[in-house]
């Protein structure tokens, strides 16, 4: 009586967990598509200004999130077919693939969280240095591109304050054409509207395009590290449930086997 109290508890329990699973991997492969959409949408927003910075790595963690996401949603669908078919073998590749993303995941939300710690002092050594170095100087267009949209998109002007400009390459050849600052520092563009500096004319922001941006990549340093960690943990809870399944799915063909 007790043996087959046992049986019934256990077929209850594997019924519980397979249908407990199939529900996580729904929800895992939405959550894979919303990472590799923070991913996509970390790249595209303002892509520009990766142009300004001195590392690879806040675009690395990016890219880390897409491939994450992806490999989530493929590893999601997977999953739904090895626990409708309940073979242990594809439960345990599915568990494997579940601790391999979990890996990769939780190095993007590091690489974000040790990236964002020196974010500032990165800034600025090598923000100040770029913009009055390589602004409109020939094979450097992306920079030209991404300076100029930065200090319209934030309503700033130069990397702590305008004053930074007086000293730039640009601005001390004769191809600025008297200007003092980049056009893009004026409020309202117009041909030539740099030569005059004042603050009815230019932004006067008070700590310069350093702040504005340096708030900007923190913001999506937190959600790339954020989303990263927690679906990250999502998965290890996702792995436990696993292999509690193909444990007692284990046991099960022992018993069958015992049976017989």
């Amino acid at each position: 009586m007790s043996a087959m109290y046992k049986d019934d508890q256990d077929d209850w329990m594997t019924v519980c967990l397979k249908y407990l699973l199939f529900v996580f991997n729904v929800l895992f492969w939405v959550g894979g598509a919303a990472v590799m959409g923070v991913g996509i949408w970390t790249l595209i927003d303002k892509s520009d200004y990766l142009s300004l910075l001195a590392s690879s790595t806040f675009a690395v963690s990016a890219y880390i999130l897409i491939l994450a996401g992806a490999l989530v949603m493929v590893t999601g669908f997977l999953g739904c077919c090895a626990v409708i078919r309940e073979q242990r073998s594809c439960l345990s590749t599915y568990f494997c693939c579940l601790l391999l993303i979990f890996l990769i995941e939780l190095v993007a939300g590091v690489l974000a969280y040790v990236y964002y710690q020196r974010l500032s002092e990165e800034l600025k050594q090598h923000l100040n240095e770029t913009m009055t170095e390589n602004y409109a100087q020939p094979g450097k267009e992306a920079i030209t591109l991404a300076v100029d949209r930065l200090q319209q998109d934030f309503k700033c002007c130069g990397s702590n304050n305008s004053f930074d400009w007086l000293h730039s390459v640009y601005m001390t050849s004769a191809v600025s054409e008297g200007r003092v600052v980049p056009d893009s520092c004026c409020k309202t563009i117009t041909t030539l509207c740099g030569r005059r500096d004042h603050p009815s004319n230019i932004y006067k922001t008070e700590g310069g395009c350093i702040t504005k941006l340096e708030q900007f990549l923190a913001d999506h340093l937190l959600i790339i590290g954020a989303v990263g960690i927690g679906v990250a943990c999502l998965q290890l809870a996702g792995a436990m449930l696993t292999a509690c399944f193909i444990y007692l799915l284990y046991k099960e063909e022992e018993e069958d086997f015992s049976a017989v």
